[in-house]
């Protein structure tokens, strides 16, 4: 495995005044919580390109029950992929816990071997590495503002 690029924030342009009032009070409630969490995906992208997002994904170590009890407004979803949604009215935070690929070893499964449960939770690293794009693996760290 490849040590992550991380850019620091003098060589990029995000500035949370573009980001989702909601989407910050996420990552400020879940880190003040003890958890990490990181604005991921193509939120980073559009914000990268100076495009104004559609919504605000979050990745966190904080497990989806975890995300429940900091937040009353949240919303368990997903059978497979297990998914927390924080509802501030129209607008929907969807925060997904790191994970980590998986042999199936560790997956619910039925007697003929489909995937019923895919919740083997990881690290940050591990997370990046099992994401389908490389735009999906670009986190921006709220703590030091770097991606």
């Amino acid at each position: 495995m490849s040590a992550p690029l991380v850019i620091p924030r003098d060589q990029h342009t995000i500035s949370r005044a573009n980001i989702s009032p909601n989407a910050l009070k996420v990552l400020y409630r879940l880190r003040q919580a003890g958890y990490q969490a990181h604005l991921v995906g193509g939120g980073v992208r559009d914000l990268l390109l100076g495009r104004e997002p559609k919504d605000f994904d979050i990745a966190t170590d904080a497990h989806p029950e975890q995300v429940r009890e900091v937040f009353r407004n949240c919303r368990l979803v997903g059978r497979r992929f297990r998914l927390a949604h924080v509802h501030f009215g129209r607008e929907i935070i969807e925060v997904a816990t790191f994970r980590a690929g998986t042999d199936n070893t560790d997956s619910e499964q039925t007697d003929d071997g489909r995937v019923l449960r895919d919740n083997v939770y990881g690290t940050i690293e591990e997370d990046a590495l099992r994401r389908d794009f490389s735009v999906n693996a670009l986190y921006y760290n709220i703590e030091d503002f770097s991606i």
